[in-house]
């Protein structure tokens, strides 16, 4: 196992390459666990957080699993359940040639309504950080997305958040989205929702719900986005199992 200390490469994109070939070459059988971190971190001569990087780009794409005291195992490749192709929205409208304008960003903590403590697995009413954001184009906004977050993360309220989402929670505190459970409905825009998006009051829009989870299934984020539904459409692809 070697890698190019030397390279232009950042080193855990090295690692991600390396395990990546390793699993697609048959090497690793699905269930078979990949050796520990600290192995791992002593055979490339980097950080158990560098290693931990590269593992976890692999854990979102569902090549890997990781279980708690078990270590990490690659996973059963006959059955598509985890999201193979989730960026972040940022990310998602920069791969698209849309620069995105924040329109508005703000957050406060707030004590828990029933939807979000349920969703989040908390009691009804504990302080949890929620933070707002209006996004769009240079000519327009046309997203408005609610975000409320697991008092577990320690989010302040005072992170940067004109950067990528998931790169705050897996930067600054190494937590992992790996599953989203989503809804999608098409609503009436009420009064605050269409004064955001410059649309008519009553208008339909698009309102998607979704949960994130870590690994272990645990809470990470509960989400809600109002689209313009003359902007947006939203593709789902599944994957069929063949047992």
């Amino acid at each position: 196992m070697q890698i190019d200390h030397k390279s232009s490469v950042p080193l855990y994109k090295q690692i991600e390459d390396y395990l990546r070939d390793l699993i697609e070459s048959g090497e690793y059988d699905s269930g078979k666990f990949l050796p520990k971190e600290e192995e791992l971190a002593s055979q490339f001569g980097v950080s158990r957080n560098t290693v931990r990087q590269g593992i976890m780009q692999l854990v979102r794409e569902g090549l890997l699993e990781r279980r708690a005291g078990k270590g990490t195992y690659v996973s059963d490749q006959n059955i598509t359940t985890y999201l193979s192709e989730w960026h972040s929205f940022t990310e998602e409208m920069l791969r698209k040639g849309v620069e995105l304008h924040n329109y508005l960003i703000q957050s406060h903590f707030e004590a828990a309504n029933r939807e979000v403590a349920e969703a989040l697995q908390i009691d009804e009413g504990k302080q949890v950080l929620k933070l707002e954001r209006l996004r769009g184009d240079e000519n327009h906004p046309f997203v408005y997305f609610v975000s409320w977050f697991h008092p577990r993360i320690k989010l302040t309220g005072e992170e940067d958040f004109t950067r990528p989402l998931y790169s705050i929670l897996e930067d600054d505190y190494s937590v992992y989205p790996v599953y989203s459970n989503e809804e999608l409905s098409a609503i009436s825009a009420d009064k605050k929702i269409a004064k955001y998006l410059r649309v008519d009051e009553n208008l339909p829009i698009l309102y998607r719900q979704r949960l994130v989870l870590d690994s272990g299934n645990r809470p990470i984020e509960y989400n809600v986005g109002y689209y313009r539904s003359d902007e947006f459409s939203y593709s789902i692809r599944f994957q069929r199992s063949t047992s």
